[in-house]
């Protein structure tokens, strides 16, 4: 194959203006990722283009970019035609689509284990059918962030500690809850957190675990808490679905196994990806401190996390969806 793919639609015509011109390969996509450093998300998506092209034999390159657009707008991309692949994370379009940001809701999913439980019951069906919905765009993997856990420089383990910090927050949940626990909830890039808490613009982010080991936070922020407050957080790998049924069957087929591999090892490979990240917390002289149970509990009660579950009830509400009935099929899958 010597010359490149002639798209069909306008849309793909548009994706492929995106993707830049091919030249000895059939199909060349330029993928918007975000910087994540040393997470399972960075660490997936830089073994894509290699996997595509060696799937394809060449007919499917994949060049991988983070700064065409901001890490806040890569869904929007894939969907209105700015790029054609893209690594997008659920917490950045929640507010968009509510029933994707269920993980963040506090004392429902709390470990990777049930994180699994209840995408392999259902989830994981439904979130693709949102990306494609929603955002025209088909889902070919997904996987999940390191913890989530709070950096602040000064220690907050006791609820009391929480009222009037300044905590960098990552969707409207989790925003609701500070909100409810007295904090003030200051939503904020990855990207710009460290200068932040340098400076006392921020006293302390939620981030992942991951994440906040390769932005070495613990330098500003030395306290490290795990309080198991919504722990996981996912991401997906979404091709815009134009681009995708322009591809034939065959070369889908290679795409789609060598994505289903990536996607496997994102959760085989887990724990190391954490570990990791827990041995580089702790070589800057920082301790993860793990909220004891009684703790969590006390986080837990319904005059902090009302609020939280009321207010994702009326988001899901203005899109036309049950909240409640959504809840206790992720309850029901857990055994809750």
């Amino acid at each position: 194959m010597t010359t490149s793919k002639t798209w069909l639609s306008s849309a793909a015509c548009a994706l492929a203006l995106a993707a830049g011109t091919a030249s000895a390969q059939e199909y060349d996509l330029t993928m918007g990722v975000m910087t994540s450093p040393t997470d399972v998300y960075d660490e997936m998506t830089q073994l894509i283009p290699d996997r595509v092209a060696e799937a394809t034999d060449g007919e499917v390159l994949v060049t991988l970019s983070s700064s065409l657009v901001a890490a806040n707008q890569i869904a929007g991309a894939v969907r209105d035609g700015r790029l054609p692949i893209v690594a997008a994370t659920h917490a950045y379009i929640s507010a968009e689509e509510p029933r994707i940001s269920i993980f963040s809701l506090p004392g429902l999913i709390n470990s990777i284990d049930e994180y699994q439980t209840v995408r392999e019951a259902f989830w994981r069906d439904d979130v693709a059918d949102f990306w494609q919905e929603r955002w025209g765009a088909t889902m070919l993997a997904d996987g999940p962030y390191c913890p989530v856990v709070l950096f602040s420089r000064e220690p907050i383990q006791d609820v009391a500690s929480f009222e009037g910090k300044r905590i960098r927050i990552f969707d409207p949940v989790s925003a609701t809850l500070m909100e409810s626990l007295g904090a003030v909830p200051v939503p904020m890039p990855t990207t710009e957190v460290v200068p932040a808490l340098e400076r006392g613009v921020i006293d302390a982010v939620w981030t992942s675990m991951c994440a906040g080991a390769a932005f070495e936070l613990a330098r500003v922020a030395p306290n490290v808490q795990d309080w198991h407050m919504a722990p996981i957080t996912g991401w997906a790998i979404l091709i815009n679905s134009d681009v995708w049924n322009d591809m034939p069957e065959d070369v889908q087929a290679d795409v789609q196994a060598a994505m289903t591999s990536i996607e496997e090892e994102a959760f085989a490979d887990y724990d190391v990806y954490v570990g990791r990240a827990r041995d580089s917390i702790t070589a800057l002289g920082a301790e993860i401190w793990d909220a004891p149970e009684a703790l969590q509990e006390e986080l837990r009660l319904p005059e902090y996390t009302d609020a939280a579950y009321e207010g994702w009830y009326a988001r899901t509400a203005e899109i036309g969806a049950d909240g409640e009935s959504y809840v206790q099929r992720v309850r029901d899958a857990l055994g809750k």
